[in-house]
């Protein structure tokens, strides 16, 4: 950088001539991180690969079968990263990748030529093609060379499929085919009570699909419906796909609150399972059916410490009150109810919870499995997927002592988990416990003997002291 005379600048330019230093020596710093970090990148990659070569090494000492040999390697890299484990396996594999068949693309990184996510996308679009193409195709593009500088995410991935295409278009052709059998729909939080819910489909039917919803919608709107084009296709949707015009038909919606929130108008919000926290007006809305009516309290508040694994929320020792809001006269309704009732059902469920900790209380169970209530408990208490950084749906309530290692059938024994989870716990070398005291908390412990501790999120009602995973 050449320096600035005072004598060659004018007085009243001297300040924002300072401003300019001053700012390009920011950007200059922000480009230099920014190589720096695709720089980590690169040697994360190397460590990753690094690792999981001497998990292969400790296994096969171990006589583990060759082909049990790596794994849990995936959900190790995610801990230490603090990445959920789907995101751990997909970082080795993209290491594996750039290591061993795509040198260019990884001399690229390590120079800062591209970031990791663009490296990514590099190997994501070559995954298709055997060892020998995929090096072939790093040749190819040369993205060490500066080929991609400039370039966006687009014109990446197309420069990377056209390469593809050239070099093994039959491989393309049976990707496309094996793509169809990974058609899946999921659901996501989006802001403001909403949520996304998306469907991977072959594109003949997902064109189809939204055919038809645009047919409706325009038909619709020209019969004078008021509702925009994209409300009625919402709408439509629902309807279709639930029978009901509400939209809900026999479904729990489990919605968890304090006491003071459901019946005195308090402003703690509520958690609504499988999505996350909700206001606590539009809590109070959905229990009373939509119709903003108030809300009487009823039933017998006694608190007799007799723990129920029925109710949903509680708060400071107090009794809680869920909504599980169902539509129908046979679902959440007596068997006499005639099926004809299409009024809004709730039923309030109530539970204690321990005033200082906010855990949860309820009996043990004798019984190997976990009791459809306990499981609604623990479902409800742990919220997502348990182990730590792993925020994925409960799949399976797991024993974290296992039953045939003389854990108890408990909620203070019991853990929701996501499937992949729950099959890389039983691997050799990883065990968990719980710790005593407060929330209830884990402590997983990995083969390499690191361990780390997840605490199940605050209740409604509670401060979210000490919910982040720990580390040692």
């Amino acid at each position: 950088m050449t320096a600035l005379s005072s004598s060659a600048v004018p007085a009243r330019f001297m300040p924002a001539v300072a401003a300019s230093v001053v700012s390009r020596d920011l950007i200059d710093q922000l480009r230099a991180l920014e190589d720096m970090k695709s720089a980590i990148a690169g040697l994360q990659a190397k460590i990753a690969v690094a690792f999981d070569l001497a998990q292969r090494q400790a296994q096969a000492e171990m006589d583990v079968p060759s082909a049990e040999q790596g794994q849990g390697v995936g959900a190790q890299i995610a801990l230490a990263r603090r990445e959920s484990p789907n995101k751990g396996s997909r970082l080795l594999g993209l290491a594996k990748a750039l290591v061993s068949e795509m040198p260019r693309t990884m001399a690229a990184l390590e120079t800062g030529h591209l970031n990791e996510w663009r490296a990514t996308l590099l190997v994501k679009e070559t995954a298709c093609l055997s060892v020998e193409d995929r090096v072939a195709v790093d040749e190819e593009l040369a993205p060490d060379t500066g080929t991609f500088d400039g370039a966006g995410d687009k014109t990446i991935i197309a420069a990377a499929r056209a390469a593809a295409y050239r070099r093994d278009p039959r491989s393309v052709t049976q990707r496309a085919a094996h793509a169809a059998s990974e058609r899946h729909v999921s659901l996501r939080p989006a802001p403001d009570t909403m949520t996304i819910l998306t469907a991977l489909l072959p594109v003949a039917q997902g064109v189809a699909a939204y055919a038809a919803l645009t047919r409706h919608a325009d038909s619709a709107r020209s019969g004078g419906d008021t509702r925009t084009r994209g409300q009625v296709m919402a709408d439509t949707l629902t309807e279709r796909l639930t029978g009901t015009p509400g939209g809900i038909s026999g479904v729990d919606v489990q919605l968890v609150m304090t006491d003071r929130t459901l019946f005195q108008g308090d402003s703690e919000p509520a958690r609504l399972q499988g999505y996350g926290i909700v206001p606590a007006g539009w809590a109070r809305t959905l229990i009373a059916g939509g119709s903003n009516q108030p809300i009487e309290e009823s039933g017998n508040r006694e608190r007799d410490g007799e723990p129920r694994t029925e109710y949903q929320a509680g708060s400071g020792g107090q009794t809680g009150a869920t909504g599980r809001a169902r539509i129908g006269g046979q679902a959440g309704a007596s068997e006499q109810e005639s099926k004809e009732d299409k009024e809004f059902k709730v039923l309030l469920r109530r539970l204690y919870t321990a005033p200082a900790s906010g855990e949860l209380l309820a009996m043990d169970s004798k019984a190997r499995t976990f009791p459809r209530g306990m499981r609604r408990f623990i479902e409800t208490r742990d919220d997502t997927c348990r182990t730590p950084y792993c925020d994925a749906p409960i799949r399976h309530i797991d024993h974290v002592v296992p039953w045939h290692q003389g854990g108890a059938t408990s909620l203070s024994n019991g853990a929701g988990l996501c499937e992949a989870c729950n099959h890389t716990k039983e691997n050799p070398g990883w065990n968990a416990k719980t710790i005593p005291g407060g929330r209830h908390e884990l402590e997983v412990n990995t083969p390499t003997g690191h361990t780390y501790q997840s605490k199940a999120p605050p209740l409604p009602g509670h401060p979210p002291r000490s919910t982040s995973p720990s580390e040692t």
